[in-house]
């Protein structure tokens, strides 16, 4: 997607309007290195996030740029979005881990920051958390050192001064150094207090077992607010049971929600990712219906397919949607249906749906959307993705270029470094050759 880039002033300094420590920056390498052996130890440390939210509450993504989905402003976001994530926060080019936010001022016929920062305070009056989100096409970072690590929280933090936003949410498509992402979130919370608000947006293949995304839930679980797992653009996945579970159904939301629920986070920690309609994502859309059971099904033990939770979950979070944007374009069909189920669940207090009350007018175009897709599992044994490292030789003739800013399905051949790769499943931003999941399965020089 086209995003734009502007050149804006360091905003990195020392903040005004914050309580400002200097704990890590004043430490010797050495004793940030002891820190960190602390935390692998102990857990996140001494800082606990636990901002006040309502039992169950829908997270739902506001897009800062044109590709299709109906634009808005910020205060048009109906109140049925308890948490709103402004996507997305830009990488700083020569600044290896800052980041920054550049608004797109062309959204919903004309947008200046001023407005920006009103409806962001608009928003929290009606009791909604706004944070950043880090990550998309501009959004890519790495944190390969302490420095990068210190110049993502101040960073972080700076943007929290100067919009008012309420704290982070993590939807890097890269997997993050679990070391110095570590850090840098404790250091965010420990500035931040307990209102900060984390969230995380981790692709199903990272939060299995052994996953770096998990190893980072472990290492920082006591200043999550909430995971969100994309259910979405996804290849078959292993649940907590063993076995292989196909996207697009009841149980792999449910079997791989289980996962994350086997001691890694609270049930108030989790919620389930889904795309708002089909043209959301590339795969994975299912029926807001659908939704609805898996949430029955985890919170209560109702509507489940063949798999059975180990448990029930009556406080389980919520769920998540990519995005309010795309909602938006489909009548808030999926707002509506889920948002509208929570107060069912136990511990449900209801609440608006739709447009709400001064959450922004809904459209009256018809929501459509594919039927409810049957759900099972697929095989008993495992995933249907193979360990395979090396293919048989082929050529690059008509093969496309790798692109960094291109997602590929499980299948897809592409030509990298002058080398023809395959890809094993759903993939974006990985490095043919250079990726830790070893995604990519070199099909020999060309």
């Amino acid at each position: 997607m086209s995003r734009r880039l502007s050149v804006r002033p360091d905003r990195t300094a020392k903040p005004s309007g914050r309580r400002w420590k200097t704990m890590v920056g004043a430490f010797s390498v050495a004793a940030v290195a002891a820190a960190v052996a602390a935390t692998t130890m102990l857990g996140s440390g001494a800082a606990t996030a636990s901002p006040s939210l309502p039992t169950h509450l829908l997270t739902g993504y506001w897009q800062n740029f044109d590709n299709g989905a109906k634009a808005l402003k910020l205060s048009e976001v109906p109140t049925s979005y308890g948490i709103v994530a402004v996507s997305f926060a830009d990488a700083v080019a020569g600044r290896t881990g800052a980041i920054d936010f550049n608004l797109d001022t062309s959204l919903a016929g004309g947008y200046t920051d001023a407005q920006f920062k009103a409806d962001v305070k608009t928003l929290q009056g009606r009791g909604q958390k706004v944070i950043i989100s880090v990550g998309g096409q501009n959004g890519t970072i790495t944190l390969p050192d302490a420095t990068a690590a210190n110049s993502f929280a101040d960073s972080t933090l700076a943007l929290m001064d100067e919009y008012g936003f309420d704290g982070v949410d993590i939807d890097l498509e890269n997997a993050p150094n679990l070391t110095n992402m570590t850090t840098a979130l404790n250091k965010i919370a420990d500035e931040a207090g307990s209102s900060f608000v984390l969230t995380m947006a981790p692709e199903t293949l990272y939060v299995q077992e052994g996953g770096s995304y998990l190893a980072l839930i472990d290492q920082v679980k006591d200043l999550i607010t909430v995971v969100n797992t994309q259910y979405y653009n996804s290849g078959s996945m292993l649940g907590r049971d063993g076995k292989s579970y196909s996207a697009g159904t009841v149980d792999f939301q449910t079997a791989l929600a289980d996962v994350l629920l086997n001691g890694h986070l609270r049930a108030d920690q989790v919620g389930l990712g889904l795309p708002a309609t089909s043209q959301a994502a590339g795969s994975g859309y299912v029926d807001p219906s659908v939704v609805n059971a898996a949430l029955d099904c985890l919170t209560q033990g109702t509507n489940c397919g063949s798999y059975k939770p180990a448990a029930k979950y009556p406080t389980l979070r919520g769920a998540m949607t990519w995005s309010i944007n795309w909602d938006a374009a489909n009548g808030y069909k999926w707002a509506n249906t889920v948002g509208g189920h929570l107060a069912s669940l136990p511990g449900g207090t209801g609440g608006d749906t739709g447009g709400g009350t001064g959450g922004g007018s809904t459209p009256t175009v018809a929501p459509t959307g594919p039927a409810q897709p049957t759900a099972g599992p697929t095989a008993t044994t495992g995933p249907t993705t193979t360990t395979t490292t090396t293919a048989p030789s082929q050529g690059c003739t008509g093969l496309q270029a790798w692109n960094k800013t291109t997602a590929y399905t499980g299948g897809t051949k592409v030509s990298y470094n002058g080398h023809a790769w395959s890809a094993k499943w759903w993939t974006y931003g990985d490095t043919p050759g250079q990726n830790a999941q070893d995604v990519w399965v070199d099909g020999g020089a060309c």
